[in-house]
């Protein structure tokens, strides 16, 4: 299928909100920032929640990107996280990679960091391939 029909990413109401940007988007990666200012939790680290938000956000529109290679779409199914490190303020930087890119499944390995490059979090999304309703 052409590249000109893989989907793009558009962001939802809570990516803008929590002040999310896409810095790249392709089948093999997806990368977005987010800030930590306004996304604290009331200790005023990184809030781990919005680490998930945004992880899980990343490592989907990874797997709608590939599904949308076949004329389909992608569910989360399963989402898991490790933290690592937590951060006060700055940029973090999310990356989804594929771990495996199936017919029907896809896992996705996506890594928060933040300016320095220290790995914040690791999160696993693994999501199903479905026919577009």
């Amino acid at each position: 299928m052409a590249d000109s029909a893989v989907w793009s990413i558009t962001l939802g109401e809570l990516d803008r909100k929590m002040g999310v940007r896409i810095i790249e988007e392709s089948i093999d990666k997806v990368v977005a920032t987010l800030p930590v200012e306004g996304n604290r939790q009331s200790f005023g680290l990184l809030h781990g929640g919005a680490s998930l938000a945004v992880g899980e956000a990343v490592g989907s529109w990874a797997a709608v990107k590939h599904a949308s290679t076949m004329g389909k779409v992608a569910v989360g199914v399963d989402v898991s996280a490790t933290h690592h490190k937590s951060a006060r303020e700055g940029l973090v930087t999310i990356t989804a990679t594929p771990i495996s890119l199936g017919r029907r499944i896809t896992s996705h390995q996506v890594v928060l960091e933040n300016e320095a490059g220290e790995r914040l979090c690791t999160l696993r999304i693994t999501n199903m391939i479905i026919d577009k309703k």
